[in-house]
């Protein structure tokens, strides 16, 4: 199976999918459909006992319905975890009590053909990404530095995969390295210096942080391309000093205006949108 990754939304909950490029279908993640749709505090505990509950009553095991796939976990690592497809998904529905139940089968209908959409013709996906910055708020500067920055790091990423870079893991490393040599933080700590979780650090970043991000990717690429470097040792090194670059940019920027590039502050909120603002250096 070749395999890609995505969230999409529904309400505000993330749902977690995998494509299989054969079969063209999207699998999803029965967790994450069932937090959406009970609001249960342990999701894995109610889907558990849920599949207990309808087999006891005589109906199909649930887990039939169900393949074990791989998806990124909350704590970052990539773990099996029960994942349907539309059909199967849609008996999964049937056996929750939930007034979502209906709003959640017509949001199905139409994410669960949107890669094929995608496939014969990729601007449909770069228009809903714009759309969804939109509704949340972003503004069309931010949106275009943030579309930018994400084609910086298409080019980055075509460069390892071509040059022995093996996988997510690995992509993974020298992404945190490069990010921790310009900021001075792991993309660990920078999530949760934006008091995040699942999402996605850059699309809460600010408009300075995107920018910076992406001369750090771009700095990195041209120099390994000036040294053809392969392998995750000589990719290490071109990511090392790619850093650099942005930092002392960072350092001196700091220094004039008394502001810090690194911000804590996100788009989350229930109500309103948080405006992303540059602190104080202390």
């Amino acid at each position: 199976m070749n395999k890609e990754h995505a969230l999409v939304t529904f309400e505000q909950y993330n749902i977690r999918r995998v494509y299989d490029e054969q079969a063209e279908t999207w699998f999803f993640s029965v967790i994450d459909v069932v937090a959406a749709l009970t609001d249960s505090a342990n999701p894995r505990d109610y889907w558990f006992k849920m599949k207990i509950r309808v087999k006891s009553e005589g109906g199909l095991e649930l887990s039939t319905n169900c393949r074990q796939l791989k998806m990124k976990a909350s704590d970052g690592k990539m773990r099996k975890t029960d994942c349907a497809d539309v059909q199967g998904l849609l008996r999964v529905i049937q056996s929750i009590p939930s007034p979502k139940a209906e709003p959640f089968k017509q949001w199905l209908a139409k994410v669960g053909y949107e890669r094929i959409q995608d496939m014969s013709d990729p601007a449909r996906l770069l228009d809903r990404a714009r759309e969804y910055w939109q509704q949340h708020g972003r503004s069309k500067k931010w949106i275009q530095q943030r579309m930018m920055g994400q084609e910086t790091r298409n080019k980055l990423t075509d460069y390892w995969k071509d040059h022995e870079i093996d996988g997510e893991t690995e992509y993974a490393i020298l992404t945190n390295m490069i990010h921790q040599e310009w900021s001075g933080l792991s993309v660990k700590q920078h999530k949760q210096a934006k008091q995040l979780k699942t999402q996605n650090l850059r699309d809460h970043m600010s408009e300075a942080e995107l920018i910076f991000t992406a001369l750090a990717e771009l700095s990195t690429r041209q120099i390994a391309e000036s040294v053809d470097a392969t392998g995750m040792d000589e990719n290490m090194d071109a990511g090392k000093k790619g850093g650099e670059i942005p930092k002392k940019a960072r350092l001196e920027l700091e220094q004039k205006t008394g502001r810090r590039i690194i911000t804590g502050e996100n788009f989350l909120s229930d109500k309103k949108v948080k405006k992303l603002k540059s602190r104080r250096v202390d």
